[in-house]
């Protein structure tokens, strides 16, 4: 998963100017533009924090990006929002592990252990698809023609295919959504009920791509109002690990199934 992309995409989808959300962050225009193609580190998980907020977004989510957390704490993050800014106070003081047992010996004490209800967050990806909308092995010479076979699963009452192919490369033509590891985000919004199409294909389609990967897993995502918590999600999800792993999986319901294992490992 390609951090830098990831942010691009986001940002375009707020809305936001490369040079407004810099100056939100108090950064030059040149620093945010090396870190979405690549040339810089990822943003610290401090500076992560500030580009949620101004996204947003739930923190937990661009944390995850970094894979910097434990999914049980991305969750408990994403549930109490205010907890983000305690860990940055912990990190900013430098905090030894002598400090710490300290810090946790206090809560030991004060806040005894209990029984956690599981938090409501972002939709899960799993619930927003089924096997009818999965096309494993696809053969195409073209990127558009996975679109097409995509927008194929997605068309609803009022929406034909080839409506929702036009608003899917609509969004693609602002900025092609690129993720990283070999995956794809075409996304639109529209009046039906959110929903997700997975089209693995046959042959990785070689290219232009930030990390030089060939697309072998296009995640279109149709419906609703703008989502950026979901596309966050899609790509704190897509590993180059997990996405070899889907990929390899031998039927549509068996792709959902591994889908939704695989979301344990990502927070909200």
């Amino acid at each position: 998963m390609h951090v830098g992309a990831t942010l691009r995409m986001l940002r375009i989808d707020a809305g936001l100017s490369l040079r407004s959300l810099a100056a939100e962050l108090g950064v030059s225009t040149a620093y945010l533009s090396r870190v979405e193609n690549g040339h810089d580190a990822p943003p610290s998980p401090d500076r992560l924090v500030a580009i949620a907020a101004a996204l947003g977004v739930a923190p937990t989510l661009l944390l995850d990006l970094t894979h910097r957390l434990d999914p049980f704490v991305s969750r408990y993050l994403e549930r109490v929002p205010a907890a983000s800014q305690l860990f940055v106070e912990i990190a900013r003081r430098d905090l030894t592990p002598a400090e710490l047992a300290r810090v946790h010996a206090f809560i030991d004490e004060t806040f005894p252990t209990r029984t956690l209800t599981r938090p409501r967050g972002v939709p899960r990806l799993a619930s927003l698809i089924d096997p009818s909308r999965v096309v494993m092995g696809l053969h195409c010479r073209e990127l558009d023609d996975a679109i097409d076979v995509a927008a194929s699963r997605l068309a609803v009452d009022g929406w034909d295919a080839a409506q929702v192919a036009a608003a899917l490369r609509e969004r693609e033509r602002l900025a092609p959504s690129f993720i990283g590891a070999g995956v794809i985000v075409p996304h639109a919004t529209g009046p039906s009920t959110r929903r997700i199409a997975l089209v693995s294909l046959a042959r990785p389609l070689a290219i232009d791509t930030p990390d030089g990967r060939p697309i072998g897993l296009v995640f279109a995502i149709f419906g609703g109002p703008p989502a950026l918590e979901l596309l966050a999600r899609v790509a704190a999800l897509c590993t180059e690990d997990r996405v070899e792993e889907l990929r390899g999986a031998e039927s549509p319901e068996a792709m959902v199934q591994r889908l939704e294992r695989l979301e344990t490992y990502v927070g909200g």
